[in-house]
């Protein structure tokens, strides 16, 4: 299937542009202890959600496909946006998936809050495959338009340090390119909750935080 150009829809161009603030100085990678290690976080899926997104998501982590991706957008008051393996937004996987929310005809019950993790798609509705993005605050308005399958139940410090990264202006013409690499080591399935539903495990290389 064709690939997409283009993730998270245009409509959001004015939500993108809040709160942008832009972190300056000398770079320092480092860990949330400042040691510079390396850092994970865990992201649990919900099938009983979105079973295809699911799916999907597992098969890429499996094959070790996000393993030195990069999260290359970042925006204050929104979200981080990452596993494109063209590292700028136009890339994805070798396969689209339906889109597995109600505007596309699917009940999906999972509102886009602080952690939850979603899919990033084009305008049309059926057009995600690897990118994803995490909320970084209550963003109910993708609600219906986006397929929420999971959650950061553990480390999402690290994704809130992914802020803290010197960005510049991205392609949404927001403050959201970041200067230096956020770059994913590894990504593997690990045990699953005390419900069943499956984990993610992902382990950053040190996070080019700048110094204020």
């Amino acid at each position: 299937m064709k690939k997409t150009t283009r993730y998270i829809a245009s409509f959001l161009a004015g939500a993108m542009m809040l709160g942008s603030l832009t972190a300056c100085g000398k770079e320092a990678s480092v860990g949330s202890d400042g040691s510079g290690k390396t850092e994970t976080f865990v992201i649990t899926l919900y099938p009983d959600v979105a079973p295809i997104t699911c799916e999907n998501f597992e098969s890429l982590v499996s094959d070790g496909f996000y393993d030195g991706l990069t999260f290359h957008r970042v925006v204050d008051n929104f979200m981080a946006q990452g596993g494109d393996p063209n590292g700028n937004g136009t890339g994805g996987s070798a396969e689209n998936i339906k889109g597995e929310f109600s505007g596309n005809g699917v009940t999906n019950n999972l509102s886009h809050q602080r952690g939850v993790v979603s899919m990033a798609r084009s305008q049309d509705p059926d057009s995600a495959s690897s990118q994803f993005f995490i909320c970084y605050t209550d963003c109910s308005f993708l609600d219906g338009q986006y397929a929420s399958f999971g959650e950061v139940t553990e480390g999402m410090e690290v994704i809130d340090s992914f802020l803290q990264v010197e960005r510049t202006y991205g392609g949404d013409g927001a403050i959201s390119a970041p200067t230096s690499p956020i770059k994913i080591a590894s990504a593997e399935m690990i045990e699953d909750d005390s419900d069943g539903n499956p984990r993610v495990q992902f382990t950053m290389n040190e996070i080019p935080v700048a110094k204020k």
